[in-house]
């Protein structure tokens, strides 16, 4: 039963609902049938696990130095408007490093093996948009949903210390978190274009 997500909430598909403090959420997908749809499946899926946003590093930064320069009360500023400034700075310089290195991984990684980004791409105009941007949040809710990408996804079971992988050709058993809600869309959508394969997802509220 779908359970969460936009189809069992029953809102609309552009209200993107998303904590401000994520609640994340854990779930198993199963994807079974034929070994070489399922081997098809898996090479669709795999990339990098993260969305390569084009974000506004420049306006970060004059936020990030307003917020120092007078925080909200009850907080005093403690560092001078020179130092909120070279802090502020240096966020900036930390955002564009990281920035780049999330473009160079999104360009050839297949280190996750369920990646939404590769499965299902945000368009480059939303990407430009970044991920505060209420077009962005829509489209990720509605295609997604999810608002943000999937964390710490595996492969299951996970094999001991110096083993291989015990691998079952016609099944990928995957386990990831979702931040607030199961990724109903998503998993709809990746059914449409593998009719021929079978997909459960359940989330796990038990400690995986």
């Amino acid at each position: 039963a779908m359970t969460h997500g936009p189809a069992a909430s029953g809102a609309p598909a552009a209200e993107a609902l998303a904590l401000p403090h994520p609640d994340w959420l854990y779930h198993h997908l199963r994807v079974a049938g034929d070994p070489t749809e399922v081997a098809g499946f898996r090479a669709a899926a795999a990339g990098p696990g993260v969305i390569p946003w084009a974000e506004d590093a420049g306006q970060a930064a004059e936020d990030w130095f307003h917020l120092l320069a007078a925080p909200p009360p009850p907080q005093r500023r403690s560092l001078s408007l020179e130092g909120c400034r070279i802090l502020s700075a240096q966020l900036r310089d930390a955002a564009e490093a990281r920035g780049r290195l999330v473009a160079e991984r999104a360009a050839g990684s297949r280190a996750c093996p369920l990646c939404l980004h590769r499965l299902l791409p945000v368009p480059p105009r939303l990407l430009r948009l970044g991920p505060a941007a209420p077009e962005s949040r829509a489209w990720l809710w509605a295609q997604w949903g999810t608002t943000l990408a999937l964390r710490g996804v595996v492969e299951l079971p996970v094999p001991g210390r110096g083993k291989p992988p015990p691998r079952d050709p016609g099944l990928a058993w995957l386990g990831f978190w979702s931040a607030d809600w199961t990724p109903w869309p998503a998993i709809l959508a990746l059914r449409a274009r593998w009719p021929g394969l079978s997909f459960a997802v359940r989330p796990i509220y038990d400690d995986p």
